[in-house]
């Protein structure tokens, strides 16, 4: 009996080697995929542009014995340069700060009041300094910019984007044909990036407060990894 039960075991123990052995068996084991060729490169676009629009700051500051002297003082000025920035055709004109804070003598007493007030407003380069003028004799003490528009950054931004990607394909599709492959999908792609830089200058307008916006460079870079084919 035990003879025949040891004779079973050493026969079940066979078919299963046997299994593991079989191509079709269901122990068989599995070649692993090759790894997936990729190619990585990196691409540059630039547009260079003179900015037509930009944003300049105008203040107006008064000074009262009151608050409430300082204050009004303050708000009839500034009427008055808001009225210049329309005729001067000036754009989104919006308030930035107004401020009231009290002025002190040298033994810390309060001695009045000072009052200001500041607004932005989109103008053309070409109009930047007639406005500038026209705000100062308006009776605004204080300018800040002409700063380009964001907006108008944004947009040459993404044209430098859109020939970096294209720089990239142009790159990569010139490495796969030199080693006898075809390019395949994008498998991933990193932005790169840089403020825009002045490169050149164009002449001031005459006649008024010269304002000079010269040429402004937006460089775009991009690291692309394709998939080889």
């Amino acid at each position: 009996m035990k003879r025949l039960v040891i004779v079973t075991v050493l026969l079940l123990g066979a078919a299963a080697l046997a299994g593991v052995a079989q191509p079709g068996g269901s122990h068989a084991a599995s070649s692993a995929d090759p790894a997936q060729r990729t190619i990585t490169v990196s691409g540059t676009g630039s547009v260079s542009a003179v900015p037509t629009r930009a944003s300049v700051s105008f203040g107006v500051q008064t000074q009262a014995a009151t608050a409430k002297a300082a204050l009004a003082q303050n708000a009839a000025a500034m009427r008055q340069v808001l009225a210049a920035l329309e005729r001067a055709g000036a754009r989104d004109v919006r308030t930035e700060s107004v401020s009231l804070s009290p002025t002190y003598a040298e033994d810390q007493q309060v001695r009045g009041f000072t009052a200001a007030n500041t607004v932005s407003a989109t103008v053309t380069y070409a109009a930047a300094g007639a406005t500038i003028d026209a705000a100062v004799d308006a009776g605004a003490s204080q300018v800040y910019g002409p700063s380009p528009l964001a907006e108008d950054a944004d947009a040459r931004y993404r044209q430098a984007l859109a020939k970096a990607v294209a720089d990239a394909r142009a790159r990569a599709a010139a490495l796969a044909k030199a080693a006898g492959a075809a390019l395949g999908e994008v498998t991933s792609i990193a932005e790169g990036g840089s403020q825009p830089i002045p490169v050149d200058k164009r002449a001031a307008v005459a006649d008024s407060t010269p304002i000079v916006p010269g040429e402004q460079q937006t460089t775009a870079t991009v690291t692309v990894t394709y998939a080889l084919a």
